[in-house]
């Protein structure tokens, strides 16, 4: 998939996440095989831009080609100083966010709420991509309820105002994260521009990844929710759309390789005691599913520092690493 100058390969894309895909994360996943990763959105009021939160996002130093920020805002001219202002401080594409389903957001009339007012949408997506050098894209949902589905019109809508790619999760605001992602919506979209589509939704294992793109005929997929505490997503779809087989599960002790790494990121990233906090979550959705996982989260979660979150999460993979060992020998 191409944007602008920047060749996406493999078409795989780490979705922006507020509170999840910070440096650390986008770091992880593009090493992990990512071929894009698009930051946490970054507001558009200037007021808030020099706060410790606005300026750990906008912080991309030693990031990978291409650097994505998605900002967020519901006034034409703030976003367009949004976007120079990130442009300025080293973005090479600016991401506008339609797609944010959260009630803070969309009651100051910014993310998904926009699709309600479709020539402010291009009024929007016209004064960003007048005001920087860079790729505009957009990300979108299939419109702001079952009653009002208007993607397809919003897709040629961003393409006439210069949008250089569309990614659509596939469901209205009203549903947030429940039911089913509509990938025929998709479809059509992708069947009425000529812009580089992205598939969003309900893709977590390489078959489903498969089948989203073979429904959709999209360009490129983007993962948000799969990759939360399976950064490796990315390598194994990858490998799987190539060579049409799997990759060996991560056991135990690769698990905790990636896990410390990133844990390790995020105390360096944020230092104590921010760090610590931000790195809980994480480790709830990386033990998810695993032997003891609630007694582990109960343990780690009360960890107040970065030596202590570290020690009894080696421990807690060190004793999954011996159980399967076990397993295998007694197996043989």
């Amino acid at each position: 998939m191409q944007i602008g100058p920047y060749r996406i390969q493999p078409g795989l894309v780490l979705a922006p996440m507020a509170g999840v895909t910070d440096k650390p994360f986008r770091q992880l996943a593009k090493r992990l095989g990512a071929g894009y990763a698009v930051s946490e959105m970054t507001t558009s009021d200037p007021r808030l831009w020099r706060t410790r939160k606005s300026v750990q996002r906008m912080d991309h130093d030693g990031e990978p080609d291409p650097i994505g920020v998605q900002i967020a805002g519901g006034v034409p001219a703030l976003l367009a100083d949004a976007a120079r202002y990130n442009v300025d401080h080293g973005a090479q594409i600016i991401d506008i966010n339609m797609g944010c389903p959260a009630k803070k957001v969309c009651n100051v009339w910014a993310g998904s709420a926009l699709l309600q007012d479709e020539a402010l949408v291009a009024d929007i997506c016209r004064t960003v991509v007048q005001a920087v050098p860079v790729p505009v894209t957009l990300k979108i949902r299939t419109g702001w309820s079952r009653d009002h589905r208007n993607g397809l019109a919003i897709a040629r809508i961003a393409e006439d105002a210069g949008i250089q790619a569309l990614a659509v999760h596939g469901r209205t605001r009203d549903q947030m994260y429940t039911g089913t992602a509509e990938y025929d919506t998709i479809a059509a979209i992708k069947q009425s521009v000529r812009i580089p589509v992205l598939a969003n939704g309900d893709i977590d294992t390489p078959e489903q990844a498969a089948h989203v793109l073979r429904q959709t005929g999209a360009d490129a997929l983007m993962i948000g929710r799969g990759a939360q505490g399976r950064p490796w997503i990315f390598r194994e779809i990858a490998h799987y759309l190539t060579h049409g087989t799997h990759l060996p599960e991560p056991g135990p002790a690769d698990v905790a390789a990636i896990l410390l790494e990133h844990i390790d990121a995020l105390h360096a990233f944020y230092g104590e005691p921010q760090g610590v906090r931000i790195a809980r979550k994480h480790l709830g959705w990386y033990a998810k599913d695993r032997p003891e996982h609630a007694h582990f989260r109960a343990v780690v979660n009360r960890a107040e520092d970065a030596a202590t979150q570290r020690r009894i999460t080696v421990e807690y993979f060190e004793a999954l690493a011996s159980a399967e060992a076990e397993r295998w020998a007694a197996a043989a």
